[in-house]
């Protein structure tokens, strides 16, 4: 199987600007392609996760992928999906980012012997003269085609700056820069990414001549087209200090039964025949399929060895009942109870399994919340020193998170 057609077959494409030549760029050349990842936080997060996983793909198939830390395009901020402006960081957080990222991709990416290049855009976008970009690279730019980008569209009610309706020629400029100076022949994203891709497609064909090419992937949603990686108390995070394994392990472990061998597909390296024959599987067997997948992703992102604890642990859980030393835990202080006494909700809070008091009562209400297997009716609940004798209490929110309260 080409690594076209594995890629199709795990429905992992979503556009492409010509759909016929990138099939042969990729069948029978070896392509250097670039990624972009702005330098937003001090954590690659899930959505990042399948793009790196396209570039593992690719990288495998005999292609060099360039990864693009995006320490200049951060400073501008990135309009597409979002409501209102991003908050601004300064040169310092993002240079402090995007140190984070380089150390996470190093995991999935070879970047030894020029099979791979990490660069920077900050060292070219930050040393670009206002005047000479305006004429060399603004010329090219259509604002009434601008002003038809979804990205833009969005936004003119509740108002785009300035600032932010420069991003796509900063990203348009990336693909220029990339293609004279590395042979970059094309650039791959996300699929809500398509219209900044055309932008750097154009601009390269009409300044250089070259055909340059541009792929979409597909986006990690649910079937109901909701975005996945996120939980009630944030991103999954790859960075074990902001996303445990346990928990990441458990997040894709209670994925929704319809979306089960959709993220198999997208994100695993499991033989796609394995994965399609799961498509007819029900009940307990996807139960089984959900496992799979959390053990994979967890081993892929944290290793054998916390795969493996994440699963004892989870199964230890799922089965009797019992602790397990790889749960989640939180340590509480004396000066976290009240006349010797914490309320369930003030537990939940503080042991991050609701983001709120109000949800907190929310989830008691529910009867969604349980303290060493006892259900909490009551939200003025509270629960004694006495309790901690054992050394610790078990919150259980749901049917499947757990979470190790202790006692310093």
């Amino acid at each position: 199987m080409t690594v076209f057609e594995e890629l199709t077959r795990r429905g992992l494409i979503a556009q492409m600007t010509h759909p016929e030549k990138i099939e042969e760029l990729l069948n029978n050349e070896k392509v250097t392609f670039y990624i972009g990842f702005d330098a937003t936080a001090d954590s690659l997060h899930v959505g990042h996760f399948l793009q790196l996983v396209v570039m593992r793909r690719l990288q495998l198939a005999g292609h060099r992928p360039i990864a693009l830390l995006g320490t200049g395009t951060t400073l501008i901020g990135d309009p597409t999906g979002r409501t209102d402006m991003r908050k601004m960081l300064t040169p310092d957080a993002i240079n402090y980012n995007a140190e984070c990222f380089k150390r996470q991709m190093e995991k999935f990416i070879d970047f030894s012997d020029d099979r791979a290049l990490m660069l920077r855009n900050g060292d070219w976008l930050c040393k670009l003269n206002y005047i000479e970009l305006l004429r060399d690279v603004g010329v090219y730019f259509s604002v009434n085609q601008m002003l038809t980008m979804d990205s833009v569209k969005t936004r003119l009610e509740r108002g785009l700056s300035f600032l932010e309706f420069n991003y796509m020629i900063m990203q348009s400029y990336d693909f220029l820069k990339l293609h004279r100076d590395y042979g970059c022949m094309m650039e791959l994203g996300g699929n809500d990414q398509w219209a900044n891709i055309l932008g750097g497609i154009d601009l390269t064909r009409r300044v250089t001549g070259d055909e340059v090419y541009g792929m979409t992937f597909t986006l990690l949603t649910t079937k109901e087209g909701k975005k996945m990686g996120k939980t009630e108390n944030g991103a999954v995070w790859l960075d074990p200090e902001k996303t445990s394994p346990y928990e990441f392990f458990q997040y894709w472990r209670n994925v929704a039964d319809a979306d089960v061998v959709n993220c198999l597909k997208l994100l695993t390296f499991l033989p796609i025949e394995e994965i399609e024959a799961m498509e007819k599987w029900e009940g307990s067997q996807l139960n089984q399929a959900k496992e799979t997948l959390a053990f994979e992703l967890t081993r892929m992102v944290h290793g054998q060895q916390e795969a493996d604890k994440a699963l004892a642990a989870a199964r230890a859980l799922f089965g009797a009942g019992s602790q397990s030393d790889d749960m989640p835990t939180t340590t509480l202080s004396a000066a976290d109870f009240a006349g010797g006494k914490i309320s369930v909700a003030d537990l939940l809070v503080k042991s991050g399994l609701a983001p709120s008091k109000g949800e907190a009562k929310r989830l008691i209400q529910q009867g969604g919340v349980s303290v060493d297997d006892e259900k909490v009716g009551d939200f003025t609940a509270e629960v004694g020193t006495d309790a901690f004798e054992k050394g610790h209490v078990i919150l259980k929110k749901g049917k499947k998170i757990y979470h190790k309260v202790l006692l310093g």
